[in-house]
């Protein structure tokens, strides 16, 4: 936390740092505790949470630029996401947690491998709680946008009086309130909003502990979507194979019965039949006619309540079928390269940096910063700059 050693010092009953860093951010905080204070958030609860914090967090700013859910193409947003590492650990987990799965699941009838993929997009089965991951001061994030991005700013004030309210109930002590750079907190990544409607005890602690209870975690996740219509027993959707007149972005997001959709033609891809004519379901073809086509049922637009982006809910589905021992996909993303496998990513990854290019994680997963470095080597060995990480790349590293 940056400046978090200045000195704080009661001035007419309001903080002061003794040498503000943003002197505007400073004054946000102090105004902003009246209105939390009308909220019912005692003075020790918020200033406990906003000690040492003095200027916004500029990562925040920067990732509130850049979404992947939103930017990416959808096979490198699926690609970093569902590939074999994510999909081994998800079985392993699957098999640590089976008793909990067994009664979430039974509970909430929601599956295990649908929460096993959501707790694997959100924090990598946890992985990014711990010292080295990527979580930040809740309170410090959350006024850093409701300060700096007029867009978010209504969102984030609400999400901050939330978030003080959980740790006004003990749930958390505000110190201790950490979350990604929006606001979302946990193993499965609840906005504190969210949290208050769903947050569940599901080891019986008497505590509502997304942060340190992957039985409660889990349990919050599969609350939610029993709430917002998860259907027992049916799918997030198919894939299939789109007739000849129907491309062309005919029919896209059409809703229709799988029956009606099997009269015109349309087939699962593996080539299984459709297990229910009467559901519902909707075209959606994430690359065009030349990529995967998908008939996406109710369960898919449940999974956006999570997330609001058809990448997000479809890299869940993939991913949960995928820990279960189903099949990947059929057909194929029409990247224009050969991509790379989660150990050749890594190894990519290494030899950048072995060129000082590139100075990030090595854990496979092509972001902007890997883009960055691969546009540069590119660039060195005179390729298209198109930043992919393609089987081409790494032979023409290979050889240099």
């Amino acid at each position: 936390m940056l400046a978090a050693a200045l000195s704080l010092s009661l001035v007419s009953g309001v903080v002061m740092p003794a040498a503000a860093a943003d002197p505007g951010f400073v004054q946000w905080i102090n105004n902003f505790e009246s209105v939390a204070a009308k909220n019912g958030i005692s003075r020790q609860i918020y200033r406990a949470a906003f000690a040492g914090i003095d200027e916004p967090d500029p990562e925040v700013i920067r990732k509130a630029r850049f979404q992947p859910e939103f930017q990416d193409k959808v096979w490198d947003y699926i690609d970093n996401r569902v590939n074999e590492d994510s999909v081994a650990e998800g079985q392993m987990m699957r098999q640590k947690w089976a008793p909990w799965l067994d009664r979430i699941e039974k509970r909430f009838g929601v599956p295990r491998d649908v929460l096993l993929a959501i707790w694997s997009m959100e924090t990598n089965y946890g992985a990014a709680l711990t010292r080295d991951g990527v979580m930040m001061s809740l309170p410090r994030s959350l006024a850093t946008l409701a300060y700096a991005d007029k867009k978010r700013a209504k969102f984030a004030r609400e999400q901050l009086l939330a978030a003080l309210k959980i740790a006004q109930q003990g749930h958390v002590a505000p110190q201790n309130l950490t979350s990604s750079w929006a606001g979302a907190m946990g193993h499965t990544q609840f906005i504190p909003t969210s949290y208050l409607a769903y947050a569940t005890d599901m080891d019986g602690d008497g505590h509502d502990n997304i942060w340190g209870s992957v039985p409660d975690a889990l349990a919050t996740a599969a609350n939610l979507l029993k709430r917002n219509g998860w259907q027992p027993g049916r799918s997030w959707g198919y894939e299939v194979e789109v007739p000849a007149k129907y491309r062309g972005g005919k029919l896209e997001r059409e809703a229709m019965t799988v029956g009606r959709w099997a009269e015109l033609g349309f087939r699962r891809a593996n080539g299984r039949p459709f297990p229910s004519g009467g559901e519902r379901a909707n075209l959606i073809r994430p690359a065009g006619d030349n990529g995967p086509a998908f008939l996406m049922t109710k369960n898919f637009f449940v999974l956006k309540n999570y997330n609001n982006a058809d990448k997000y809910a479809l890299g869940v589905g993939l991913l949960a079928d995928r820990i279960g021992g189903y099949q990947g996909l059929v057909n194929d993303w029409p990247r224009g390269y050969i991509p790379l496998s989660s150990a050749e990513r890594q190894e990519l990854q290494q030899r950048l940096a072995g060129h000082g290019l590139y100075d990030g994680k090595i854990d496979g997963k092509i972001g902007s910063g890997s883009k960055t470095a691969i546009m540069a080597l590119q660039a060195r060995f005179g390729m298209p700059q198109d930043g992919n990480a393609s089987k081409a790349l790494l032979d023409a590293l290979r050889r240099n």
